[in-house]
C-alpha cells in the first residue's frame, strides 16, 4: 500500500585505550568522543610500519594493541553518546599496497568510531577482484597484478580485528556511467518526457539513473549485490534511493514530462494500474500530451459506454462524479488525478525497487539501510521535488540515515532537518543522521562535528548512533595521497 502524504491518497497493492611501548604497553585516556590522542596514535602507527617491515616482534605486538584498542573502544563507546559513532570511506586503487587498509582502519578508530561505511558500488564500478566479479560493473580495482585483490572483504576483516562493525555502502538507481555504454542496457535508463536521459540534466555526466521498473535492471543490480554479500557485511546502505538532482526550476517536477516514466517498463507498469479501458484511455492521453481535455472525457465515454467512471488503483469517484457531472466539469479533477496518479507511480518505483535490494540481506539476517536528503520528499504547490524520493514511505524496519547537510553557519537548519525526519518516522525506526564536517573546527561555513553532535543530541537523545561524512574530509591529505598515488 503507497500513501502520497501531500497529494489525494494513492493506492497500490504491490575509554581507555591501550598504546603501544615496544617493552610494555602503557594506558592511554580517551575524551568524550574516544578519540585517541595523538601521540599514542603515533606510536601505534610507529609499530605498524615495524611491523611492515618484517618485525616479528613488533608484529606480534602490534597485533596485541589491535585486540587490546578493539575491546577498550567498545567499552567507551558504550559509556558515552552516540554508542554507534560511523564513519563514510571510499576505497581506491592504490589501496591494494600491503599494510594501507590497516592504515586507514587504525586512523578511523583512533577517532572514536566504532562503524565504517565502505563505499562497495559506486560511479558505475563495484568493489569486487576483477577475477571474482560476474557482474555487468567493472572493478574499482583494474591494475595489473592485482586482478586477485578483494579489498571489500579485506577491509571487513581488517575492521572487524578493530572492533569495528563494516557496512557495504552502495549506489542504488543511480548505476554509473558505465551501464549507460551497453547498448544491450539501453532500454534499462530512465528517461523523461522530453526524451532525456540523466546524463542530459546532471552537469558530472556521471550519473546514470535506471528504470526502476525494468526486470535487467533488478536482475543486474541483485546479482551485483548478491557478490557484495558473499564478503558478509555487517550491515548494507542503499545510497542515491531516488531520480536525479536537477538544478533552477528543474528542481521542481511541475508536468508529467518532468517525471522519469517514458521508459517502456515504467509505461507499462503504469497502463496496468487502469482498472477499465476509460481509465486506460485517460491515462495514456496524459502520458502522451502532457493533459487531458474535457474532449478526451468525453471521446471515453463515447468509446467505452458500458463502463462508468475512468478508474485507476487509487481512484474512488464519488456519487456526482459517476452520473451527474459533464465531461466539461469532470476534466479539471481527473487531470489534477492523473498527475498525482503519475507521481505516485513514479515514486512507486523507487519503493518497489529498494525493497527488493533489501530483500536479500534482511534474508541473511544482515541490517539494511537506506540513505536520503530530509527534503527529497517535499511539495512546492502542485510540483514535487524532482528527486521524488519518498523516503517517509521507507521501510520501518530498515534503518534511516538522513544526510543532515543543511549549511547555515550554525547548527540550527541541521536541527531542523532532524526534526522533520522524527516527525515522519514511525516508532521504534531506528534512525542514524550523517553529518558533514570535521572535527575541531568550522568548515565552509559549516560548524564542527562536536557542535553538530551536542545539538543533535539537546534535540533527540534518544538516537543512538551518528555518522560522519566523511573519511576523505578528516583526513584529506591521506585520501589525496591514496587517490592519486602510483601503484608499486
Amino acid at each position: 500500500m503507497f500513501f502520497w502524504r501531500h497529494a489525494i491518497a494513492v493506492v497500490f497493492s504491490s575509554s581507555l585505550l591501550i598504546p603501544f611501548l615496544t617493552s610494555q604497553p602503557a594506558v592511554a585516556e580517551l575524551n568524550d568522543y574516544c578519540h585517541l590522542s595523538s601521540s599514542a596514535a603515533q606510536e601505534k602507527e610507529n609499530l605498524r610500519l615495524s611491523a611492515f617491515k618484517g618485525n616479528q616482534e613488533a608484529q606480534t605486538s602490534y597485533q596485541n594493541l589491535v585486540g587490546q584498542q578493539a575491546q577498550a573502544l567498545q567499552e567507551c563507546r558504550s559509556r558515552n553518546w552516540p554508542q554507534v559513532q560511523a564513519i563514510w570511506l571510499r576505497l581506491y586503487p592504490c589501496d591494494v599496497q600491503p599494510g594501507t587498509i590497516d592504515q586507514i582502519m587504525d586512523r578511523i578508530v583512533n577517532r572514536g568510531y566504532n562503524q565504517v561505511y565502505v563505499e562497495s558500488f559506486y560511479d558505475g564500478q563495484v568493489l569486487l577482484p576483477p577475477k571474482s566479479n560476474p557482474t555487468v560493473w567493472p572493478s574499482v580495482i583494474r591494475t595489473p597484478g592485482a586482478e586477485n585483490v578483494d579489498l571489500l572483504a579485506s577491509a571487513i576483516k581488517k575492521g572487524r580485528e578493530r572492533g569495528l562493525k563494516v557496512y557495504a555502502w552502495m549506489f542504488t538507481t543511480n548505476f554509473g556511467y558505465t551501464y549507460a555504454t551497453r547498448p544491450d542496457r539501453e532500454a534499462a535508463i530512465a528517461r523523461n518526457g522530453k526524451g532525456q536521459t540523466s546524463l542530459y540534466v546532471v552537469d558530472d555526466g556521471s550519473q546514470v539513473f535506471i528504470d526502476p521498473y525494468n526486470l535487467q535492471a533488478k536482475r543486474d543490480y541483485y546479482q551485483m549485490e548478491l557478490e557484495v554479500l558473499r564478503r558478509h557485511p555487517d550491515g548494507i546502505l542503499f545510497d542515491y534511493v531516488r531520480y536525479p538532482r536537477q538544478a533552477g526550476s528543474d528542481s521542481i517536477a511541475t508536468k508529467v514530462t518532468d517525471l522519469w516514466l517514458y521508459s517502456q517498463a515504467t509505461q507499462q507498469a503504469l497502463f496496468q494500474r487502469a482498472l477499465n479501458y476509460k481509465g486506460l484511455e485517460l491515462i495514456r492521453d496524459f502520458l502522451t500530451k502532457g493533459y487531458v481535455t474535457a474532449g478526451d472525457v468525453a471521446q471515453s465515454d463515447q468509446l467505452y459506454p458500458q463502463e462508468g467512471e475512468p478508474l485507476w488503483q487509487g481512484r474512488t469517484p464519488t456519487v456526482a462524479q459517476k452520473s451527474l457531472m459533464t465531461a466539461n466539469e469532470r476534466q479539471p479533477q481527473l487531470q489534477l488525478q492523473l498527475w498525482q496518479l503519475s507521481v505516485a507511480h513514479a515514486m512507486q518505483g523507487i519503493l518497489d525497487f529498494v525493497s527488493l535490494a533489501a530483500y536479500p540481506a534482511q534474508q541473511q539476517g544482515i541490517p539494511a539501510g537506506t540513505v536520503f536528503f530530509p527534503e527529497g520528499n517535499q511539495t512546492v504547490g502542485q510540483g514535487y521535488d524532482s528527486r521524488l524520493q519518498p523516503w517517509d514511505r521507507f521501510s520501518s524496519s530498515m534503518e534511516w540515515h538522513p544526510m543532515l547537510y543543511a549549511n547555515c553557519s550554525n547548527a540550527s537548519c541541521i536541527v531542523a532537518e532532524a526534526q522533520r525526519v522524527l516527525s515522519m518516522a514511525k516508532p521504534g525506526t531506528q534512525i542514524v543522521p550523517a553529518l558533514a564536517g570535521q572535527w575541531g573546527r568550522s568548515v565552509n561555513n559549516r560548524p564542527s562535528l562536536e557542535v553538530q553532535m551536542q545539538a543533535l543530541r539537546q534535540l533527540a537523545p534518544q538516537l543512538k548512533g551518528v555518522s560522519h561524512f566523511a573519511y576523505s574530509w578528516q583526513n584529506p591529505e591521506h585520501d589525496n595521497d591514496r587517490k592519486f598515488c602510483r601503484v608499486r
